[in-house]
């Protein structure tokens, strides 16, 4: 008797909060491989494990490639090591690049502050 629990398309798009065509796009790139009863998908605990890490990675910054590398050496690895250099790989620019960003909002941020004393300033004369 098994006890792995199953989800359809239509449970994990509601629990996402995305479309079940969304969720196809995942799945035609190759991110996640769900069984079938019929004409209907069947996704295991480990295919919404591999649709959460998708979205996280989409949310840090990841491309859907980038993704599927990740998968593909925690897929054929026995030693992650591959797959944690790799991790660290993509990780590094993306942090990079949102502290500049951060860097740039802040001095943007300063910029109307100075503008907006001076408005100030010059409403009060």
């Amino acid at each position: 008797m098994s006890d792995e629990r199953t989800y359809t398309i239509t449970e994990l798009a509601r629990e996402f909060d995305l479309t079940p065509r969304a969720i196809r796009h995942y799945e035609h790139e190759g991110l996640l491989a769900p069984g079938r009863q019929g004409r209907n998908r069947v996704f295991t605990r480990a295919d919404r494990t591999r649709l959460k890490l998708v979205l996280r990675g989409k949310r840090l910054g990841f491309s859907l490639q980038e993704t599927f590398e990740l998968f593909s050496l925690y897929d054929a690895a026995r030693d992650e090591r591959p797959q944690l250099v790799k991790l660290l790989e993509f990780l590094r620019p993306k942090r990079e690049a949102l502290l500049q960003q951060r860097a740039d909002i802040d001095a943007i941020l300063k910029e109307m502050d100075g503008l907006e004393q001076e408005a100030e300033a010059l409403l009060r004369e």
